[in-house]
């Protein structure tokens, strides 16, 4: 429990691990809103990014786990983020294919693109 309390250093590996989580999906994904509102012709491509992006920050939060010798900071402040950016994301995506209000993007009619019953484009 003492290695809990402390001066701080672990309340700021924590920032710095759950902000390197939020830079490194702000780098490979459109944010949750645009995932929703283009989610109907595009969800597979935006959720493999999402996917790939919380891969990177994995690999981070481990780097820092293996090199520091208080493990827990890097896992909680990159689990956390990641967990936390996970759900917002398959919120997204289920909220965007369940709407029927029309994308920000124009699909022409070759692509077959359909949303809450009506073809777009």
């Amino acid at each position: 429990m003492a290695e809990l309390i402390g001066d701080g250093d672990a309340a700021v590996k924590v920032a710095v691990y759950a902000a390197l989580t939020y830079d490194i999906i702000s780098a490979t994904n459109s944010s949750p809103q645009t995932t929703e509102i283009n989610a109907a012709a595009r969800a597979d491509t935006l959720m493999k990014w999402v996917k790939i992006g919380l891969l990177q920050a994995a690999v981070f939060a481990g780097i820092g786990v293996v090199l520091d010798k208080q493990r827990w900071p890097a896992a909680l402040g990159a689990g956390l983020a990641g967990g936390l950016l996970w759900i917002q994301y398959v919120h997204a995506r289920d909220a965007g294919l369940a709407s029927s209000e029309p994308p920000t993007e124009t699909y022409g009619p070759a692509l077959g693109v359909r949303r809450g019953g009506r073809a777009w484009g």
